[in-house]
């Protein structure tokens, strides 16, 4: 069953920008308890996705890549996975290889916090915890804009 969220009335997940990330813990594909919040002084990337969306499955291996250079600076990204059970998103992540932690928001409540309509939407937050930057959709060439954005955030 597809389930797409909507967006809250009069809102858009753009609105965000600058206020605090609205913290949230959900459970990894590792079986691992995350919390938003642990991670107070590293800059952190949110990637909402669901295996049915065609550009979350072109974006991800390119966030990975992105992960895989700046980890060492203080990047964290988290994967927000929207599919109502595990086993797909099991599968598309080990397809697609991806390193980050996958999360499950099979209650789409995070999603709901966030204020995601469209997929994917990727979400980066400053070392504070304030939204900086949010995208929705993905078309080739938007992992240059993130690699600009992340670099600003990580040298602050």
């Amino acid at each position: 069953m597809i389930v797409v969220v909507a967006p809250v009335a009069d809102s858009s997940t753009e609105q965000m920008v600058g206020q605090p990330a609205p913290d949230f813990a959900l459970r990894s594909l590792e079986g691992a308890n995350l919390r938003l919040s642990e991670h107070l002084g590293e800059v952190v990337v949110i990637n909402f996705w669901a295996t049915w969306c065609g550009p979350c499955r072109q974006e991800m291996p390119l966030l990975d890549e992105l992960y895989g250079k700046y980890r060492r600076a203080g990047l964290v990204l988290l994967g927000v996975n929207l599919d109502d059970t595990q086993d797909r998103a099991i599968e598309m992540a080990r397809t697609l290889k991806v390193t980050y932690p996958v999360l499950l928001d099979t209650r789409k409540d995070v999603a709901r916090a966030y204020q995601v309509g469209s997929m994917p939407v990727t979400i980066l937050i400053d070392r504070e915890g304030v939204v900086r930057h949010v995208s929705e959709g993905y078309k080739p060439g938007y992992e240059k804009r993130y690699t600009e954005q992340l670099r600003e955030l990580l040298n602050q």
